[in-house]
């Protein structure tokens, strides 16, 4: 225990009973052996007076007032027995008795545990005494709060940290966890002052058991509180979170005490520090400084520090005191033989934290020699004094690294923060990118300097470029400027060992002319692992002066956060870069396209000035229209009296020439070499949804004027750049289109197309419209163009065909037109099944051949077995297929069509008649195929009657 002075134990305290008289523990009783006080208490229960309140775990000072009830059989013999057996409950009881002598006591209710006989009883009396405290009302100001009613005491270690010591009496109030041991759960601090260690001679305690072993001087034992409290554990433990960064100077201060309390000649305290590879290694905190004795020049000798050393890399090695009462016969370190500056004692002690881990130690050199002794050794008290204060500075310590850590986390955190908001910003050039983060985390590391190497391209060992950060303090701020440098006025020689080394460097080096400290970092690209850049901090400020320091392994991982950023900035701007040349490249894609895709000027004027025949001229108003043998000319004309006679051109102040262009140019969108989608298909789609639209002015009073629009110009587009496969090939050839649009790849194909070519210059036929209307009318047609797709047809059909069931269908919902609208886009693309006989033999025959060639691709590419309607296999089964392609999409499509509006009946009877055609050819596909069967087997007949004759 801290300051364990024998000479202020000589008595105790008084101890009477109700019919005894006092009697007065006296010296004697010390030399009973212990062996003897242990069999005392176990063969008697320990029932004091005035003492009860002394062993209770849960004392109060109302317990005091029923000290009668516990002094039955007590003697002063047991009592030093029982603490001599119960080190750690002595220990929680000093700092408990400290904390209540400097703070006003508050009241708790009386409890009467039974002192317990071993420290194998104390779970019992714990138990009890919680099982007591849960029974009665509950305290207002509790002081204590046991968490497990399992908890035993267990002997103290010899480096066993306040914190386990306290640990089962601890006050827990209000929740607040000890600055002293965050980590642990259940050691906190309650709202009265913090706990103090008690030197034995002190008030509260007159008597304790003397140990003959242990002899100090009187001015020892006076500096360490002269029967008070030991002032610097009181100062310590009082300070609080005040000692928090000030690690030097606790540091400072144990040293000192413990080296005037132990009355050596010469002290030092290292503490563990873990190099780059993880291993310990000592640094300096307190130099080897003198206390008296000994010259300033012999103690600080280069020989007296190897040999410090030697015995602190000892220590830190075995986790062990060392206790050298005569140096020179240690074999395993090697001393100077000069007598004068001869090193004779050493006591050396390693500082641990909670967690039983060395985080420094402590030397004490030459115990000074006192008069009555020839040469002075330092005793197993001095150890045990030294290893016990030096526990205390362990506790400490490792909370002040705890804090020190998590301020270093928030500033660290606080960094990472900044350089991603500077990441997500948008910057002209890469090297400004960098230039902001370097400059994010100068403040943070507090260098001077901050240089970014980027490495040349053609030689791996040499840099191209760099960029050089400065920074300037002004008053409680800093500036960071960036200065224009060469390559070869800044020194590259630790930038190159990381580069080759690929890995972090951290220096310092000090001399009588210079300091110099840095770090280098490699900046990798997280794909090829590559080094693309090193990252260099110089110069380090203290935060209290303007010398150098080191930089620290805080330095080292905000440096290595920024290369991490670093790394990502050049990705970005790599992204970045890439981007934007794709992006110029698409629009020269677009460029070329739009040249190549617009009408020439004499095409535009050929239309522009030709008279449009009348619709009944060119026959658009009928359901049989057939663009078969119309001249390409003629057609460009229908499209543009469509136009005219719904009174679009008119509606919506499209500019005529830029009409006859759009036309022009969305024939051009179309592609030759498809046998069926191509402008002749988008034609006929067109004349079927303006026929529809014509034939009965229901319809054109449903739809607005811009839903009109709209349907027009996709019936026309709906199959732009159209390749002759379908969506399937697409997908599973994963050509670009499937990778672009993920679903309905064509359709959505169509669309873009329609969009560019309606944005091309001299096309705008909507520059008419406000800008609601434009997207209105946008939204309307990609929707048109994307119910062609049959799938979708599909999953929407039902609900039309549900429509027929109601007696009255309101189309005044946006929905219910919607679905209109896809359905009408659906039965104008598959018109071609309703035209007369020859022209949708003559029609079908195109679209086999366009399947029949997507299957010979999948059967090359794929290795597949193509589904049958592209099978060129079943050719012969043409007309088989035909009947279940209009039983199962078309007939109930305009079955549905014709019921809601009369006037599209003509498409439903076109589709029944198609079907008695195409089911009579498969009958007389089914005769010819049986009567070739039946001509076969009797030439069979007649060769094999021949045979037998």
């Amino acid at each position: 225990m801290p300051c364990l002075q024998p000479e202020v134990l000589e008595s105790m305290e008084s101890m009477e009973s109700g019919s005894a008289t006092p009697a007065r523990v006296s010296t004697a009783a010390t030399a009973e052996t212990e062996e003897s006080l242990r069999m005392a208490t176990e063969t008697k229960p320990l029932m004091t007076k005035g003492m009860g309140w002394f062993f209770s775990p849960l004392w109060s000072p109302r317990s005091k007032t029923r000290r009668r009830r516990f002094e039955d059989g007590m003697k002063g013999n047991q009592v030093e027995a029982w603490l001599d057996d119960h080190s750690d409950f002595t220990r929680a009881y000093f700092l408990r008795r400290a904390s209540a002598a400097s703070a006003p006591q508050t009241e708790m209710s009386p409890l009467q545990p039974r002192l317990p006989k071993s420290s194998s009883d104390h779970s019992c009396l714990l138990k009890k005494a919680l099982h007591h405290r849960r029974g009665s009302s509950p305290l207002s100001n509790p002081h204590l709060n046991i968490s497990s009613t399992s908890d035993r005491l267990k002997p103290l270690a010899s480096h066993r940290v306040a914190s386990e010591w306290i640990d089962c009496f601890t006050p827990d109030v209000m929740g607040c966890h000890s600055p002293l041991s965050p980590r642990s759960s259940r050691f906190t601090f309650s709202q009265c002052p913090p706990l103090s260690p008690v030197c034995p001679g002190s008030p509260e305690l007159s008597h304790f058991p003397l140990q003959s072993q242990c002899t100090t001087s009187a001015s020892t034992a006076a500096e360490c509180g002269n029967g008070e409290c030991c002032p610097w554990m009181r100062e310590l433990l009082r300070g609080g979170l005040s000692w928090m960064g000030s690690v030097a100077e606790l540091c400072h201060g144990a040293v000192l005490h413990a080296g005037e309390l132990l009355a050596a000649e010469g002290c030092c305290l290292f503490l563990v520090k873990k190099d780059s590879g993880g291993r310990n290694m000592l640094e300096e905190a307190v130099a080897l400084m003198e206390l008296g004795g000994l010259s300033e020049g012999n103690l600080c000798s280069h020989a007296h520090m190897e040999l410090v050393k030697g015995i602190m890399g000892c220590v830190l090695s075995t986790g062990s005191p060392m206790n050298l009462r005569d140096v020179s016969e240690d074999p395993r370190f090697e001393i100077d033989e000069d007598p004068s500056s001869k090193i004779r004692t050493v006591l050396s002690v390693p500082i641990k934290n909670h967690r039983e881990e060395v985080v420094g130690v402590v030397v004490m050199i030459n115990k000074r020699t006192s008069s009555d002794v020839s040469v002075s050794v330092f005793t197993n008290m001095d150890e045990k004094v030294l290893s016990n204060h030096m526990d205390v500075l362990g506790m400490v310590l490792d909370n002040v690294q705890l804090y020190e850590s998590s301020r270093q986390e928030a500033k660290r955190s606080q960094a990472l923060i900044e350089m991603a908001q500077v990441l997500s910003k948008e910057h002209h050039s890469f090297e400004v990118l960098l230039s902001k983060m370097a400059a994010t985390i100068m403040p943070f590391t507090r260098s001077q300097y901050c240089t970014i190497f980027i490495p040349s391209d053609q030689d791996e060992d040499s840099f191209s470029r760099v960029i050089h950060l400065e920074c300037e303090e002004l008053g409680s701020s800093c500036q960071i400027y960036r200065r224009e440098h060469d390559v070869s006025d800044i020194d590259q020689s630790y930038a190159l060992r990381t580069l080759l080394a690929m890995e972090t460097l951290n220096m310092f080096e000090s001399s009588d002319e210079s300091m110099k400290s840095l770090i280098c970092c490699p900046v990798r690209n997280e794909r090829s692992e590559d080094v693309i850049a090193v990252c260099q901090l110089m110069s380090k400020r203290s935060r209290d002066s303007d010398e150098l320091e080191a930089f620290n392994r805080y330095d080292e991982r905000l440096l290595e956060d920024l290369a991490v950023y670093c790394g990502l900035a050049l990705q970005y701007a790599q992204a970045v870069q890439i981007t934007e040349e794709r992006r110029a490249s698409i629009e020269v894609t677009q460029e070329v396209l739009a040249y190549h895709i617009t009408a020439a000027e004499q095409e535009i004027s050929v239309l522009q000035e030709a008279t449009i025949p009348s619709a009944e001229s060119l026959r658009i108003l009928d359901f049989h229209f057939s663009d078969f043998g119309l001249p390409e000319d003629m057609t460009f004309q229908a499209t543009v009296r469509m136009f005219l006679d719904l009174n679009l051109v008119q509606d919506f102040n499209i500019d005529y020439k830029s009409l006859c262009q759009w036309v022009l140019t969305v024939r051009r969108g179309y592609r030759n070499n498809v046998p069926y989608h191509n402008w002749n298909h988008a034609l006929s789609t067109a004349q079927s949804m303006f026929a529809m639209l014509k034939a009965t002015n229901q319809l054109q009073t449903i739809f607005s004027r811009s839903e009109i629009l709209a349907l027009m110009i996709a019936t026309l587009s709906h199959d732009l750049d159209h390749r002759g496969v379908s969506n399937s090939y697409i997908e599973r050839s994963q050509q670009p289109l499937s990778q672009l649009y993920g679903h309905s790849s064509l359709e959505n194909h169509h669309y873009n197309l329609c969009l560019f070519i309606l944005n091309n210059s001299g096309s705008q036929i909507l520059s008419g419209l406000s800008a609601e209307e434009y997207r209105s009318v946008l939204q309307m047609i990609k929707r048109a163009i994307l119910a062609t797709d049959l799938t979708v047809y599909m999953e929407r059909r039902k609900e039309f065909f549900g429509l027929t069931k109601k007696r009255k269908v309101s189309w005044k919902s946006e929905k219910q037109r919607d679905l209109l609208r896809s359905m009408l886009m659906t039965a104008s693309d598959l018109s071609a099944i309703t035209k007369p006989w020859h022209e949708q033999k003559r029609i079908a025959n195109l679209v086999s051949m366009e399947f029949f060639a997507q299957g010979d691709k999948e059967k090359e590419e794929f290795k597949i077995k193509p589904v049958g309607i592209m099978n060129r296999e079943n050719s012969t089964r043409l007309p088989y297929m035909q009947v279940e392609y209009i039983d199962d999409i078309c007939y109930p499509l305009y079955k549905t069509v014709s019921t809601l509006f009369d006037s599209c009946f003509p498409l439903l009877l076109g589709c029944k008649k198609n079907r008695e055609n195409w089911l009579h050819l498969a009958k007389e596909a089914e005769d010819s195929e049986n009567s070739f069967c039946s001509i076969t087997l009797e030439t069979h007949d007649e060769e094999r009657s021949q045979t037998e004759e």
